[in-house]
């Protein structure tokens, strides 16, 4: 876990279905001065030790991201959600590719009703063709048409949606905004950056990295600003 401003950040995992070329994680370990690879994915029950720790009411938001997609975790990730929600009104996000009903082969949404209260999506392209260039989905053209639905669902049972792209010149942002009006969720562009500015909030973030988690194992994944 990490600290940006006055959000928590939660890392559940480090797998990912996806292999972006502006991932932030291809050029360092972490960032807000953690170190986002783990050695091991932890049980959710030491992750609600952290966050019992940490005290969900200090934050204006707890997010889950980092150098993974949190949704192959769905289970773990509603169980923290769970924690937080009974412990306090802090509003929950997930920061998501949009891929993790394809890639778990059922709809995780539902399970999340209740719990999260904006999802943001990385929609990154305003077709397949290019969302397959930039993003080099494991499930290639099944993945941009997979990504859709998962928004058009989301924008139907939750609060808040936002579809996200990063600011590269092959990205159309009015098409892509366009894309997301048509879904009903908001649109946002995320500033695509180098590994000499991680951490990614003015006045500076405060790490609350866990201990002992491990140094990069063979990463995967130029940059974008992730999680904020």
């Amino acid at each position: 876990m990490y600290e940006i401003g006055r959000r928590l950040y939660v890392n559940l995992t480090n797998r990912c279905v996806n292999d972006c070329v502006f991932c932030l994680r291809r050029t360092g370990p972490g960032v807000a001065g953690a170190s986002l690879w783990l050695a091991s994915e932890p049980p959710a029950a030491e992750y609600v030790a952290a966050v019992r720790e940490r005290d969900p009411s200090r934050y204006d938001e707890v997010v889950f991201c980092g150098y993974g997609e949190p949704l192959l975790r769905a289970d773990v990730l509603a169980e923290v959600a769970r924690f937080i929600r009974a412990n306090s009104k802090t509003p929950l996000r997930v920061d998501t590719n949009g891929l993790g009903n394809l890639a778990l082969r059922r709809d995780v949404l539902p399970e999340l009703v209740g719990l999260v209260d904006t999802f943001s999506i990385s929609l990154n392209a305003q077709d397949g063709a290019l969302y397959d260039t930039l993003c080099r989905p494991a499930f290639g053209p099944r993945a941009y048409p997979a990504l859709l639905a998962f928004a058009r669902e989301a924008v139907r049972l939750f609060p808040r949606v936002i579809l996200t792209v990063v600011g590269v010149p092959e990205v159309d942002l009015d098409d892509c905004a366009r894309i997301a009006s048509e879904l009903g969720a908001e649109f946002r562009v995320r500033e695509y950056i180098d590994s000499g500015h991680r951490d990614l909030e003015e006045g500076g973030p405060r790490s609350v990295a866990d201990s002992g988690r491990g140094d990069p194992a063979g990463g995967q994944s130029p940059p974008a600003k992730s999680g904020e």
